[in-house]
């Protein structure tokens, strides 16, 4: 047996060994946990790409946990989605480790590299479990990482915030429990393809309790996403939170996308009678709502930190447009332009921060404030991050809404969400172009001197960020076909069912 029979479970076990291992050594050798933290996220990345490149045929591996087989043990799922998903979150790390460390954010307390480990194991958990318990239990990993992550650092603004977090997630957390519990009493499983083969024998007197199962279900991957009217816990959390913590938050509301996509074929597609496409009716006007919402935020946010996060939830919001329509163009469309959402909102919150630190007590306030250093430069990265998050040329937010578009044309309510997805963008455009000509445009009266010059190492980070995005705009062809691959075979359950109801690799 080789190390490829086991790549499924090292994206889990990987930051499951290196968290405990950087706490030990955290007090006293500080350079060797930090040694340990991108090591650990550069395996994670190099297990990601190589998973990538497995199921890149269109193969999908399914890795039996203690050699249990499905539906009884665990069973990890790796195919084209998931793959995508880990590299995603590998990358996104290692962007948002590095500007910890270059800012020593990471110093402001001592748990911070084994709480990031942490809460890497929960997302790749998250993004490679193919059962419904297991998808709750790594939820539970990833937000109880998140709650040390969001208060990192300190501050009564932290405490308010993550205060309200924890309470809306612990909300969330009982109703995934309450609908897993209806899920387990109508089908005897939580093996999502053994579920999926189940639900269509639910009898016809149980399947009103089925709808409601699958309603609360999914309410919770809403509230994971800040969907609207779910979405108010997000803007305050993020936007007080440290700004690498924050970049690495950009990915949570996408595990809430991602459980969508995932779930729903899967276990309520067009044999789950009553709650076959349960969201069906729902998603789309509270998608278009959440474009709504989020960037009318951007347009009268009071600091670029806010702005920063009420871009994600209008991102959330145009890209869940696009899953509404579950179909594979307008589905291949969504997953391309959620690898282009998560990180330029990730380079947002940076280039806040970098905006922030050369500022002195204006920080990132949208207003005028002193000269400062390296004005041109940042706010060269801060136009790049505004057009990156609006959705305009040349970067891959543009062509990811292209594409989205394009897709939304074979739906009946395409004109609405047209005139959704045009019109947040010009509110979103309207609305950088406002704050950034307050920043770098416009001096205070009374701002006296300016601040002294700030190290430009803080930098790294945004311009790996929009690199990345100018990549992934110049490599759409083969981007944009790999997710229509990804979004064909989530949309055919019968391949998942297939690969882990036969034989499972041990």
């Amino acid at each position: 047996m080789t190390l490829a029979d086991h790549l499924p479970i090292l994206p889990i076990a990987i930051p499951a060994l290196a968290a405990p291992c950087a706490l030990l050594v955290m007090r006293r050798r500080r350079g060797l946990a930090i040694g340990i933290a991108f090591a650990s996220c550069l395996a994670m990345l190099a297990a990601g790409l190589a998973l990538m490149a497995l199921v890149s045929d269109g193969t999908i591996i399914a890795y039996a946990v203690g050699e249990w087989p499905a539906p009884f043990g665990i069973v990890l799922v790796a195919d084209r989605l998931a793959a995508m998903m880990l590299v995603l979150a590998a990358t996104l790390a290692l962007i948002a480790l590095l500007h910890a460390v270059l800012t020593r954010a990471d110093r402001k307390g001592w748990h911070f590299h084994p709480l990031f480990q942490f809460q890497l194991m929960g997302l790749n958990g998250a993004f490679l479990t193919g059962d419904l318990f297991n998808l709750f239990v790594f939820f539970e990993v990833l937000l109880i990482a998140s709650y040390g992550l969001m208060l990192h650092g300190q501050g009564r603004a932290r405490l308010k915030a993550g205060v309200q977090y924890v309470v809306v997630n612990l909300v969330g957390s009982s109703v995934f429990l309450i609908a897993l519990g209806l899920l387990y009493a109508l089908t005897g499983t939580l093996n999502m393809a053994d579920m999926g083969a189940r639900v269509a024998a639910v009898p016809p007197e149980d399947q009103g309790l089925l709808r409601i199962a699958a309603l609360l279900l999914v309410s919770v991957f809403a509230l994971k996403a800040a969907v609207a009217p779910l979405h108010l816990w997000l803007a305050r959390t993020y936007a007080v939170s440290t700004p690498a913590v924050a970049a690495l938050f950009a990915i949570l509301t996408k595990v809430g996308v991602y459980s969508l996509i995932r779930v729903v074929p899967q276990v309520f597609g067009d044999g789950a009678g009553a709650a076959a496409w349960v969201p069906a009716p729902y998603l789309l006007p509270a998608a278009m709502v959440s474009a709504v919402i989020g960037f009318a935020g951007v347009f009268a946010a009071r600091s670029m930190a806010e702005q920063a996060a009420y871009a994600v939830i209008g991102s959330t919001g145009t890209l869940l447009i696009a899953v509404a329509g579950w179909t594979p163009d307008s589905l291949g469309a969504a997953l391309y332009y959620l690898a282009h959402s998560t990180i330029a909102a990730a380079a947002l919150f940076i280039v806040a921060d970098a905006v922030a630190r050369r500022r002195g007590s204006f920080g990132d306030r949208a207003s005028p404030g002193p000269d400062f250093a390296d004005r041109s430069g940042v706010g060269l990265l801060f136009m790049l991050a505004a057009i990156a998050a609006t959705g305009l040329p040349p970067l891959s937010g543009f062509i990811g809404k292209l594409l989205i578009l394009k897709s939304l044309t074979a739906l009946p309510d395409w004109g609405w969400a047209w005139g959704v997805i045009l019109g947040t963008t010009l509110i979103g455009v309207i609305g950088f172009a406002r704050v950034g000509s307050a920043v770098f445009w416009k001096r205070a009266d009374d701002a006296g001197l300016p601040p002294p010059a700030a190290s430009r190492v803080d930098l790294a980070a945004p311009i790996i960020a929009l690199a990345l995005l100018a990549a992934l705009s110049a490599g759409a062809g083969w981007a944009s076909a790999y997710a229509n691959a990804a979004a064909a075979q989530v949309l055919d359950p019968s391949l998942s069912a297939r690969a882990v109801l036969t034989e499972p690799r041990p």
